[in-house]
């Protein structure tokens, strides 16, 4: 590059060489020289109020765009700070890129005592990333940048973490920084495609189970395919909106309701495309039942045996694999199988309970005031729980649940980077009055952004789910009950917008209003609310 700069302002470059747009960090004395980077280039730097908000962010970002979102943060509590979101990203198969700094290369693994020092901080994520290493000199910052966009293109793609030590930070940028070769995605075996169309021919019953691996699939192709053998399609909630849940064929995200498991397991085939069937995306007591004859079709060889045996499995880009297949001729009459759908599909209606009907009453509103293409940013709360199934969607990449990991304070973070992936792109924050707390100063992010975001708290007065819980296991109520503050004022605050809920009836406008508006709205409902009764 020219003019030998650092190797810290040199990543700046790298960066954009490979389309990176935004980048969400704190500048921290440890991360000077990486600023100094961002200072002259085009990318965005958006200052959030703490690192677990930034990773967040950039998992929104990354869900919303199908691109990765990369943080830089400080080494130490930078690092761990960051920790959660990294994980939630592993989970949940989200591209995510973190850079930070490490002690310099003379102090790694001797304790001395040096700011901000951790002894091993590879070791702190390397069990939650795809990949985590120390560039031990500048060649090694190019080559893990080159494989991590790499990755992001061609594998299931899973957060990755560089830490760059001090002196190599403020060292030369030696030799030719550019973006690398992306390696190719897989395509299937002509034979196991022709395997599949046969099996898939045959089927009287056939069912097809989405999951976040088949997100970037045409959706007519996904459609043509359910049509063409009469299958009913159910997605996990990564995978919500693949496949059009206003179609007669499709069960949508509902399968962790009874009804539809008891369909799967009915089934005389089962096409899993792009899932690992894992416990959090059937919440079922045993492992997923799938009648009859199972093909799985996903990026990552090692997920194709996991959790369910198939008697065919597929190394294949979800994508690929459904082009490959082309028409499937089936001969099979339609009427019964839509029969069949239309029959699961109000078995899960009329299973809701008192406290879902609530919500999804709430999700309706919400649902009216958004338009097609809006998405919906949750947290770990029951509305959200009620919403994964609930919550129509014929959309990709429109309703991002933080399922796998699990962790609290996902929704307003993660909105915000939604938004900013697509400023255009209308889309709502949804959270309870407990996880909404973990990350509430990041109103102050949105704000500074100007940034029409309503974000809707669904307030119970503590930790509903696990509260439940305890009761049903008939243990005393400790630890679920929490002292709110008051966030209307809380908001306003922040300078933003704020309004507590009177009637549902009004949610509508006010959610219309807010997505109008010119800066973020914070919208409280209350779970007694009197017309929810």
């Amino acid at each position: 590059m020219p003019g030998n700069p650092s190797c810290g302002a040199a990543i700046a470059g790298l960066l954009e060489a490979y389309g990176v747009d935004t980048v969400f960090g704190i500048p921290g004395v440890h991360t000077l020289e990486l600023y100094k980077g961002l200072a002259g280039s085009s990318m965005r730097h958006v200052l959030v109020r703490h690192e677990q908000g930034a990773g967040f962010m950039a998992d929104g970002y990354a869900r919303a765009s199908g691109l990765p979102g990369v943080c830089i943060v400080i080494t130490g509590p930078g690092v761990t700070n960051i920790a959660t979101a990294i994980g939630q990203a592993m989970s949940d198969s989200v591209p995510m890129l973190v850079i930070s700094s490490v002690n310099a290369r003379a102090d790694l693994g001797k304790g001395r005592g040096r700011l901000h020092e951790i002894s091993d901080q590879r070791a702190v994520t390397a069990p939650i990333t795809a990949d985590s290493r120390v560039a031990m000199g500048p060649a090694d910052v190019v080559e893990f940048i080159q494989s991590a966009f790499s990755s992001f293109a061609s594998a299931r793609p899973r957060p990755m973490h560089l830490s760059v030590p001090l002196d190599v930070l403020a060292g030369p940028a030696e030799g030719v920084w550019r973006a690398g070769a992306m390696a190719p995605r897989p395509t299937p075996d002509d034979s196991a495609v022709g395997a599949a169309r046969d099996l898939l021919a045959r089927a009287h019953r056939p069912a097809v189970l989405l999951g976040g691996g088949a997100v970037d699939v045409p959706q007519a192709r996904i459609v043509r395919l359910a049509e063409d053998i009469g299958a009913a399609v159910v997605t996990t909630t990564a995978g919500k909106g693949v496949f059009p849940e206003s179609h007669r064929l499709s069960l949508g995200a509902t399968l962790s309701r009874p009804p539809t498991q008891a369909f799967l397991a009915d089934a005389d085939l089962v096409l899993v495309v792009g899932s690992e069937l894992s416990e959090t995306d059937s919440w079922a007591d045993n492992p997923l039942q799938l009648g009859g004859t199972v093909i799985r079709v996903d990026i990552a060889e090692a997920q194709l045996a996991l959790n369910a045996e198939p008697a065919l499995g597929i190394r294949s880009d979800a994508a690929a694999f459904v082009e490959a297949l082309g028409e499937v001729g089936s001969g099979q009459p339609a009427d019964r199988q839509n029969q069949r759908v239309a029959a699961v599909r109000q078995e899960v209606s009329a299973g809701w309970g008192t406290l879902a009907r609530k919500h999804i009453r709430v999700l309706e509103a919400i649902r009216a005031a958004l338009p097609a293409d809006g998405f919906v940013a949750t947290d770990m709360t029951q509305i959200a729980y009620t919403g994964n199934a609930a919550f129509p969607v014929d959309r990709p990449r429109c309703w991002f649940h933080p399922l796998g990991f699990g962790t609290l304070g996902y929704a307003l973070p993660a909105a915000i980077g939604a938004k900013l992936a697509d400023p255009r792109r209308p889309g709502v924050a949804l959270a309870g009055d407990y996880g909404f707390q973990f990350t509430l100063p990041e109103l102050g992010t949105a704000a500074e952004l100007g940034l029409a975001l309503p974000v809707i708290v669904w307030n119970n007065e503590g930790l509903g789910q696990i509260r439940d819980g305890m009761v049903a296991a008939d243990i005393a109520e400790i630890g679920v009950k929490a002292r709110n503050p008051d966030f209307q004022v809380l908001a306003e605050a922040y300078g933003c917008h704020a309004v507590r809920l009177q009637t549902l009836d009004a949610l509508g406008q006010h959610l219309r209003d807010a997505l109008a508006a010119g800066g973020p709205t914070l919208i409280e409902i209350r779970e007694d609310l009197p017309d929810l009764a």
